[in-house]
């Protein structure tokens, strides 16, 4: 489909993370978001959901009214909402998923492992969800198991430690191999492939586009460090007065938080700028 043509201030897509930004405290939409959200296709702007969710968890917002597609897995997986079907991924290869799985598995003990494949949700008879989601999940197994197919994520929970001490010594193991990212989620380390992140996905969805969309022409939104590597690309970054200190510090902007539909109400200013 050809993008709209910008508008006056160049704003062709806003590009916001989910949970903690959008969507308010308890997962909820509220309807001024979604009026707003509503406005944006007549305004020339296309609205990009860029989260950590899997990218079945997409579904329960599919009547947003969005882009179609949503970029899912910290960048590790591209997903059509309407179609309800992964149409681009980045996985890490089968091999690499063993080694990290294994030297994690001796490096973090009592630490509990799982997986995000194209397949879904695949883990350890110990690894357990904050919010005890099993929605998707394919196998409950060993980590020979878990290793038996390509991964989009490696989560690793450890009930002793904070999630920045899981990040912190996932990436110890890791290294340079692949990406850890702290997307706010309860005692849960997460880790995609080189290079994956909410960047390389909103980045390359972007050239995808007929015309292209340059990094100017977006607006991201976003409350978590997984989001530091979208706000930093995007023309314009937004943080959420709710955000983690470190995306406060590098947005260009600070707008209400999450459960005061900030997202929407500068968007809103946007478009009311357009006179929709």
């Amino acid at each position: 489909m050809k993008a709209s043509p910008p508008g006056p201030d160049g704003v062709r897509v806003v590009a916001s993370d989910c949970d903690g930004t959008l969507l308010r405290s308890d997962g909820t939409v509220s309807e001024r978001t979604r009026a707003v959200l509503d406005r944006c296709a007549s305004a020339g702007v296309r609205v990009v959901l860029v989260t950590a969710r899997p990218p079945r968890w997409m579904d329960e917002l599919g009547d947003l009214g969005v882009e179609a597609v949503a970029l899912c897995g910290n960048g590790a997986f591209t997903y059509d909402v309407s179609r309800r079907e992964i149409i681009a991924h980045r996985l890490m290869p089968t091999e690499l998923v063993g080694t990290l799985l294994a030297e994690l598995k001796e490096a973090l003990p009592g630490a509990a492992l799982a997986t995000e494949s194209v397949r879904g949700f695949a883990r350890e008879p110990h690894f357990h969800r904050a919010n005890d989601r099993t929605d998707g999940q394919w196998l409950v197994g060993d980590i020979g198991q878990l290793a038996q197919e390509p991964a989009g994520k490696i989560l690793v929970r450890h009930l002793d430690w904070s999630t920045e001490q899981i990040s912190a010594r996932v990436k110890e193991v890791v290294g340079e191999r692949a990406e850890v990212a702290n997307s706010g989620a309860v005692q849960l380390g997460e880790v995609t492939g080189r290079g994956v992140t909410k960047a390389l996905a909103l980045l390359t969805w972007c050239a995808e586009q007929d015309p292209p969309v340059a990094p100017h022409e977006v607006w991201a939104f976003g409350d978590m460090l997984n989001d530091i590597p979208m706000l930093e690309w995007a023309g314009r970054s937004h943080a959420v007065a709710n955000a983690h200190p470190q995306v406060l510090a590098l947005a260009d902007e600070v707008v209400p938080s999450n459960d005061e539909d900030g997202v929407a109400s500068r968007v809103a200013a946007l478009l009311d700028a357009r006179g929709v």
